[in-house]
């Protein structure tokens, strides 16, 4: 029985082995950059000590942990990166997959170009050209208050209202994001059988009702999937994002500072590995109870939409 198993293993491996030489390149990237460093979370656990090194370093239990909890950074931090994230996934795929099917069904060709054109190139703009244009447009001295000014109004700054800035996080979120990740719903629209909108068209159904019955519901595996995977990383911040529009500014940090920031920040300030290590290990651990429960409550929707 263990022989003849062993042999089929062996037929499979000989029958597909043109495709597992292909892949051979990509498992050794993931085991050297992802699964190698793995290794150095026990620094999360150590007093780091230059000269004898991440394994060479003394043990000091939880004693890194306790700096988010006694400075009462714990809470606000991982409230911030949960809140941001869930907005962002929640906005994020109404807004793609909206944006997808409109491209999708219009028909005057040059006002698709250019709604793909203009949706597209803000992904490619680095987060320190947004930042400047921010600056540039809503500063204090930006183009928007010399317009106020010169209309005899009050001058406003968004960087003086810190209770503004979480909308204004998710709109620049949103802006920067959309066309990019409306691409993958644009592709599983393409897949769906023109036959069914043909069919719906006889029938004497209107676009919306053809968008509601037939291209929602066909999206609902590509929008599972996408939100599944996004769930994996809620408890991790876009760090171009946060740290480039907000910089150092301590004002704006109780509603925009997340764990990805004050891991970065730590390490500037302090150069305490070991405290970083922890911040990181504890964003990992929630990344992953997160989906194992939101994998969980899909399987009890629908098996057919899960990752595992």
């Amino acid at each position: 029985m263990v022989e003849n198993r062993k042999k089929g293993i062996w037929k499979k491996i000989v029958k597909n082995r043109v495709l597992l030489v292909m892949l051979f390149p990509a498992l050794i990237y993931t085991v050297i950059f992802s699964y190698i460093p793995m290794t150095g979370i026990v620094l999360a656990f150590k007093r780091y000590d230059y000269g004898k090194g991440i394994y060479g370093s003394p043990w000091c239990g939880l004693h890194n942990f306790q700096y988010m909890i006694v400075s009462d950074k714990l809470w606000s931090l991982t409230r911030n990166t949960l809140c941001y994230n869930v907005v962002f996934i929640i906005l994020g795929i109404v807004v793609e997959v909206g944006f997808a099917i409109m491209l999708s069904e219009l028909s005057w060709v040059t006002f698709k170009k250019v709604s793909q054109a203009f949706m597209f190139l803000p992904y490619f703009i680095s987060w320190v050209v947004v930042s400047t244009i921010m600056l540039n447009i809503f500063g204090e001295y930006g183009v928007l208050n010399n317009v106020i000014t010169a209309l005899g109004g009050e001058p406003y700054s968004v960087y003086e209202h810190v209770k503004t800035w979480p909308i204004v996080i998710v709109m620049v979120k949103l802006w920067k994001s959309t066309g990019y990740g409306s691409v993958v719903y644009l592709a599983a629209i393409a897949g769906i059988s023109q036959e069914m909108y043909e069919a719906a068209k006889i029938d004497g159904a209107n676009i919306w009702k053809r968008i509601i019955h037939i291209t929602i519901p066909c999206l609902k595996p590509t929008i599972f999937i996408m939100g599944l995977l996004a769930i994996g990383n809620v408890f991790r911040g876009d760090f171009g994002l946060f740290y480039q529009l907000v910089k150092n500014n301590q004002r704006l940090l109780e509603y925009s500072d997340v764990i990805d920031t004050f891991v970065y920040r730590t390490m500037i300030t302090t150069s305490d590995f070991g405290m970083s290590a922890a911040a990181g290990f504890y964003q990992s651990v929630l990344c992953f109870v997160t989906i194992c429960i939101a994998n969980r409550i899909v399987k009890r929707i629908d098996p057919d939409y899960t990752l595992f």
